[in-house]
């Protein structure tokens, strides 16, 4: 670097470090977005010139004032400490004056198996196959929207979910009734894949630098997207125009379009077809354990809240005036 050349911005340094060390493209901005909301709260003082004191009050405010979400208030906090202790290499001491966003103790919400043939009876087409196959192998909506066509194994009845919450891989099933409408869908993709090919748009994004060692691998059919997006989009990091996954919320909305259609009153999103996965399972007497792995919890204790779920009323006691 010449001598003349001034020294990246901030901002720029956290961005910087997060793709060093690999994180996602979503972590990225929201950890960008606290730490530019920390620093405008503070009058655009410097992080440095700041420390425990100002990120208490700052996270404080966010519980007191803003009335956030636990899980909000926790993603701010980690935020300001990968500023703090990645970026800027100052440790905070124990932030014990933060007034804690209380955590919601909710049992998910969880439907029939009614409910859910009465809501993808009412979907369709790429939606309707994303809506089974969400319900049908326990996986969460990103891990779905994200499935490349070599992590679906016919042969072997089996989807590979790989760099799944956590960093982690992890094989769920690939249930029969699904097979013939994801075969032909495939088809279909594979013909938009020749046709992005003949246009010179068909490399897609590839993780970890995965590209530079295999030059070729990101216009291989086995790297696509088994859900590509209608159009192409400019990727934020390379600037390179190509074809993306499909945007999720597509998925929401058709969803909540089936659920209001189906006439049910419960809050169910396409993660309630996960909840409904584990307890449908469960109901059937399958361990704990399996449950565990096909959802890739990391600690039983959180497969666990589905036991509540599933004993019905008040856990499973028949009230007196049914008896």
């Amino acid at each position: 670097m010449a001598e003349n050349t001034p020294p990246p911005k901030l901002l720029d340094q956290v961005r910087d470090l997060l793709r060093t060390k690999h994180y996602s493209i979503r972590t990225e901005t929201q950890y960008l977005q606290w730490i530019r909301r920390f620093i405008l709260f503070h009058g655009k003082k410097h992080p440095r010139e700041m420390g425990a004191p100002e990120v208490e009050a700052f996270l404080t405010h966010l519980a007191v004032q803003r009335n956030v979400a636990a899980s909000t208030q926790n993603q701010a906090l980690s935020a300001l400490l990968f500023l703090y202790r990645d970026v800027l290499n100052m440790d905070l001491p124990w932030l014990e004056g933060v007034t804690r966003a209380k955590r919601p103790q909710r049992l998910p919400v969880v439907l029939t198996r009614d409910e859910v043939q009465a809501i993808l009876a009412r979907m369709s087409g790429v939606y309707g196959l994303l809506a089974s196959l969400l319900y049908g192998t326990g996986m969460r909506l990103m891990e779905c929207v994200r499935l490349r066509v070599h992590d679906v194994d016919f042969a072997r009845s089996e989807i590979m979910i790989r760099d799944g919450k956590g960093a982690k891989d992890r094989v769920t099933m690939l249930p029969a009734s699904v097979v013939p409408a994801l075969q032909e869908h495939l088809q279909k993709r594979r013909a938009l894949f020749e046709d992005d090919l003949r246009a010179g748009k068909a490399s897609v994004y590839l993780p970890y630098a995965l590209a530079e060692k295999y030059p070729n691998a990101p216009a291989e059919w086995g790297w696509q997207y088994v859900f590509p997006a209608g159009s192409y989009s400019v990727d934020p990091r390379s600037g390179v125009e190509r074809r993306h996954h499909i945007d999720e919320k597509l998925l929401q909305r058709a969803m909540k379009k089936a659920v209001q259609a189906a006439g049910i009153v419960k809050p169910a999103t396409p993660h309630t077809l996960r909840h409904s996965f584990a307890t449908h399972l469960l109901e059937r007497g399958q361990d704990i354990r399996t449950i565990q792995e096909l959802l890739g919890h990391k600690d039983v204790a959180t497969t666990m809240i589905y036991t509540h779920v599933v004993n019905k009323g008040g856990r499973g006691v028949v009230s007196p005036l049914d008896m």
